[in-house]
This record gives structure tokens, sequence and C-alpha cells, in this order.
């Protein structure tokens, strides 16, 4: 489908919706209430709180983006992964770093195709070209590369992850701000692109810095704290089935006793999986202190860290 300058394209996909309250995204899936989020999540194998059952729930009864902060580790980006496999929603990620621009995460027009094609409108015509007519030609959806901010509008209904919007810079937090107000962006060469129904935003930040308050106005707000001891034990068992209880509970113990100490890098859920994983890779059923020196690797990731734990393993592991 093409569009010429000035004219508005919208795409969408259609998804049985059953949502109460009414809200602006179409999905698979019937969501009530936090509860029921909650537990669609953990059909999906997200364990979700209170808390994020709720932002979840009202992020998408109110068509609001959800802006999420902590620490990394804390399962931010997979609340978005959760949210999209719940809903029965694509997922579109968008990785922020330092430097991103528009180009970047919005469109880039495909040159080598479009000379291409001059050059065979050159051959069709024996030299001769309506130059008018090769231009217009130049610029449509054929030859259009949609970036990630881009197509979340082309396949709205869809879940987009801004992840990281901390790490990159100002200028990329006002153009952001443009398309989460109108669900829209306008092409100069090609027209507007508009989403039909607007895609659900989450947005994460490990607070690297502080994001703009004109951004956070926008959104919801979520603060996400490591999973509690008995959550933490849960997601172990859930995303790695042959883990046996007690060595789960070891596991979870110890990484709350070292978020606990003055690390450099606190470990998140995804060090302790790795840390479960190593331990079951080398056939190991408990957590003991000869079994902890030989993998702190999976855990911690600085130097400093590894050497301030070992010299506190027996009380670690206490």
């Amino acid at each position: 489908m093409t569009s010429a300058p000035g004219t508005t394209w919208t795409a969408a996909r259609i998804f049985r919706a059953d949502l109460r309250p009414t809200g602006a995204y179409h999905r698979r899936v019937t969501v009530e209430s936090p509860e029921k989020l909650a537990e669609a999540l953990e059909a999906v194998g997200y364990l979700a709180d209170d808390g994020i059952a709720t932002a979840g729930y009202l992020a998408v009864a109110l068509g609001r983006p959800l802006f999420c902060e902590g620490e990394p580790g804390t399962g931010k980006t997979s609340l978005a992964l959760g949210l999209a496999e719940a809903l029965g929603m694509p997922l579109i990620r968008l990785q922020c770093h330092e430097g991103i621009d528009a180009a970047q995460a919005l469109y880039e027009w495909d040159f080598p195709r479009q000379l291409l094609h001059l050059r065979a409108l050159e051959a069709a015509g024996d030299g001769g070209l309506d130059v008018e007519a090769a231009e217009q030609s130049l610029y449509t959806e054929r030859f259009l590369l949609s970036r990630p901010l881009l197509k979340a509008l082309q396949t709205a209904p869809c879940v987009l992850l801004v992840d990281e919007i901390d790490r990159a810079d100002d200028e990329f937090e006002a153009f952001l701000l443009q398309l989460l107000d109108e669900n829209a962006v306008t092409i100069p060469e090609f027209g507007e692109v508009r989403a039909e129904h607007p895609p659900l935003v989450v947005l994460t930040s490990n607070r690297t810095r502080e994001v703009h308050d004109a951004l956070k106005r926008r959104c919801l707000y979520h603060w996400l704290e490591h999973p509690d001891l008995g959550r933490e034990v849960e997601i172990l068992r859930r995303k790695i089935p042959r883990l046996g209880e007690a060595l789960a509970a070891q596991v979870a113990t110890a990484v709350h006793r070292l978020r606990a100490m003055e690390l450099l890098k606190p470990p998140g859920v995804a060090e302790s999986l790795d840390w479960a994983q190593a331990l079951l890779a080398l056939g190991m059923s408990e957590l003991d202190a000869a079994a902890a020196a030989r993998t702190l690797g999976s855990v911690l990731k600085y130097s400093e860290d590894l050497d301030r734990v070992r010299a506190k393993l027996d009380s670690l592991l206490a």
C-alpha cells in the first residue's frame, strides 16, 4: 500500500477485544482487573506483585505509557516482554544508547534500491525520464525502511518497549514527546503515518540520569524493587524447573544478602538465574562455601566485588 505526500496512512492488526473498563487497546485475552492481569502474566512466566500488576493494568485501561524505573535486574524489560505475550500483542523494541537520533529510531530511505529503481526507469524509457513521476515513485512504502518507532505505529496494536531511555540525550527525549502525544509522525516525502490504535508504550530507565519531567508527566510511573525472598524463590523455580526448592532458597537468600552489601554492582534476578544454572551445570545440589567460591563469577561482575564477598563467604551462607 502506498501513500502520496500529504496523505494519511493507517495500519493496524485486529485483535478480539474484551476490556473493562473500555480502553485503547485490543488484545486476545480478557483483563478485567489488576489481579486478572497478574494471572495472565504468571501464565507466561512473569510473576508480578500487586504494584506491578496495578501499574500495567492502568496503562492498558487508560491508554497511557508506563514509565518503569529501578535498579538493573529488577525486571523492567521483562515486564514489557511479559505484557506483550500475555496480551497477545507483538513486541517492538527500541534499545536506546548515547547519540541515538530520530533517523535511527524512526525510518530511513533505502537509497541503493531507489538508485536501482531510477536506472530501471531510465532503461525502460530509452533514456527519457519523467522527472516528477520518477521522484514520486521513489518515496513510497516500497523504499521505506521502518525503524522501531515507525514500525510500532504501523503494527499497532502492539507493545512498544523504549528500553533504557536514560541513555538517550535531551534532543531524542523531545522528539519522543511528540510521538507519545500524537501517536503519529509526518515523513516529509511520504506523508503522515498514524496509528489507528495507539501502541502500549513501556519506557524503562536505570536512572543513570534524570529523565525530564515533561516525559514523566505523559506517563504512569512505577518504581520496581528487587523481588522479595519468597517471590525470588518462586521465579527461580519457575524459570528453572529442575532446580530444587532447597537450592533455590539458598541462592535467593545469598543474593538478597549480596544486595545488602556495599557492592559496585548488586546482582539482579538475571544474576540469580545465572548462579542457579551454573550450580546445576556443575552438578551441585547445595550452595556451600566451596560451591559459592567456584561460581561467584556467575553472580558478581566486578573484581572488587568478588574480593569483598570472598572474604565474607562464611557469613554470606550462614
